[in-house]
């Protein structure tokens, strides 16, 4: 049954006949953001979501009184938040608090050391003296070359419509002067020697789905962006910041409907028309806008017969690894493990050959590297009073590999060697405090949020997949219709999939002109 929330004062999209009409294909926060935008520009929108509940990826799950944060967690570019708010004449700091964290986050070494990143230039100087001293002058010259990558990767191209070929070829000098060409890890080991160092510095692509061996060096900037913006963390998880958005969304008039599966983008004219839901339910639109996973919404929701994005073109496509997120929740155990903060992560003992089995061969590994969330450290909210809340993300190879697993059969075998690890490597004896349990492994990413493959974070951002390579914000395929999330320009991570609502802003018409048309 179909849910909707709607402010008071607009009934139905069709109170203002007039009005040029948008609806948009998912309540993840990039279909949110760009509901935001357009309504900002005046269009009447309505969003479509197959969940109960707003934020994607970025939605939360309650069991036992345990909030669990099911995907993003971590702000690190809080400005494009506040630039969408002042879009719609509104304070992002007036309806999201923030939380800046520091240490960022903590890394655990196989061989007992530990690198905690901070927003302190002399405690990062710290951290890298500690493991590596005579790394410090090419760690300061990592620092530079990020700054230099963040102003010409994120500030500009990231921010700007990629979807003209010309839009690719005036920045190709950019890119081979920057060395994109160059990996992640290959840069970093350019500039450090202690394998630890390369390590903190190059694993940041795992956050957005890349492989730090393979993608683009373009994205060392996160290191810039930790430092220049901090890490933060929004007081109710990311889905406190959905929800915002939603309250935002309403306040313009639009029309946010759950438990509503789109079937169909509609077509009139050789131009976008609608969707058409499962329910049978039609929604005429002037323009559609899919936050869907850009290969779903190309294969399935998209009927016609294909130009550029054909089902052979995206069995083509590097797509991101996967996740098997264990999310549990611990009784009495607040303040216990007293040297476990927000962010952890445990670094397996390898590095290349786990990315390697992840990425290319398919192999889910015995060993494992995990990221450790524990909110209840910034927010106790997240669990009931003196109780404690986790999640344990481990990278596992996605569905479309041949390589036998069952994640059906494997689920628990799985679930045990995670806590296997926590327990020995970082929280000892925290079974016997167990109050919630839940697992998603890919078959619930593929189930749930309709990604390719059970992919965590839609298209691989290597060098030919990013930018001009990616399915563009305005669609090749049909007119009239718009991409936004993690699988268009820029890509994935949340200053990513807000950044594609602004990039559509600029490229979707003002409503004059097309209620002219």
């Amino acid at each position: 049954m179909e849910m909707t929330r709607v402010d008071p004062h607009f009934d139905s999209p069709d109170s203002a006949p007039n009005q040029p009409m948008a609806v948009v294909i998912g309540a993840g926060l990039g279909g949110l953001a760009a509901a935001m935008r357009l309504g900002a520009k005046g269009y009447r929108v309505e969003v479509v979501d197959r969940l109960d509940s707003p934020g994607g990826r970025g939605s939360c799950l309650w069991q036992n009184g345990h909030r669990f944060d099911l995907g993003p967690t971590i702000v690190t570019v809080p400005q494009v938040f506040r630039e969408l708010w002042q879009a719609c004449g509104r304070d992002f700091d007036a309806d999201v608090d923030l939380k800046s964290l520091d240490p960022f986050y903590e890394i655990r070494f196989p061989d007992g050391s530990t690198f905690k990143a901070t927003g302190s230039d002399e405690g990062m100087r710290a951290e890298v003296a500690k493991l590596s001293p005579d790394d410090l002058p090419g760690y300061d010259r990592f620092l530079r070359d990020s700054e230099v990558r963040y102003e010409f990767g994120f500030e500009n191209l990231g921010r700007r419509p990629m979807n003209k070929l010309w839009d690719l070829i005036k920045v190709l000098p950019i890119f081979g002067m920057l060395r994109a060409d160059r990996s992640v890890y290959g840069h970093a080991a350019k500039r450090v020697r202690d394998e630890r160092l390369r390590m903190a510095f190059s694993f940041h692509p795992l956050f957005i789905g890349g492989d730090p061996f393979r993608v683009t060096s373009m994205y060392i900037l996160v290191s810039h962006l930790e430092k220049e913006y901090g890490v933060h963390y929004a007081m109710g998880g990311v889905a406190a910041i959905a929800e915002a958005m939603v309250n935002v969304i309403q306040d313009q008039g639009g029309i946010v409907t759950y438990e509503a599966e789109v079937a169909e983008i509609l077509t009139k004219n050789g131009r976008a028309a609608g969707v058409r839901l499962t329910s049978g339910r039609i929604i005429p639109a002037d323009i559609v806008v899919s936050n869907a996973d850009a290969g779903h919404t190309y294969r399935h929701l998209l009927k016609q017969k294909k130009k550029r994005w054909t089902p052979a073109r995206l069995d083509r496509t590097r797509n991101s690894m996967s996740l098997f997120v264990w999310y549990f929740g611990t009784r009495g155990t607040a303040g216990k493990w007293a040297d476990v903060g927000h962010h952890t992560i445990l670094n397996g003992p390898r590095y290349k050959g786990l990315v390697d089995d992840i990425f290319i061969k398919g192999k889910l590994a015995d060993d494992m590297s995990l990221y450790v969330h524990r909110p209840t450290v910034t927010d106790p909210s997240a669990a009931p009073p003196g109780d404690d809340t986790f999640y344990a993300l481990s990278p596992v190879p996605h569905l479309n590999f041949d390589n036998g697993v069952d994640w059906t059969d494997m689920r628990e075998a799985y679930r045990q060697k995670v806590a296997a690890v926590l327990d020995k490597e970082l929280i000892p004896g925290f079974e016997d405090h167990l109050s919630a349990s839940e697992t998603f492994t890919p078959l619930e990413f593929r189930d749930r949020y309709l990604s390719p493959h059970g992919c965590g974070f839609s298209i691989e951002p290597r060098i030919f997949q990013s930018a001009w390579f990616r399915p563009h914000n305005v669609s090749e395929e049909l007119p009239g219709l718009y991409l936004v999330g993690a699988g268009t320009h820029p890509g994935a991570g949340l200053p990513g999939v807000v950044s594609s609502a602004e990039v559509l802003s600029k490229l979707v018409p003002d409503v004059t002109r097309v209620a002219a048309e």
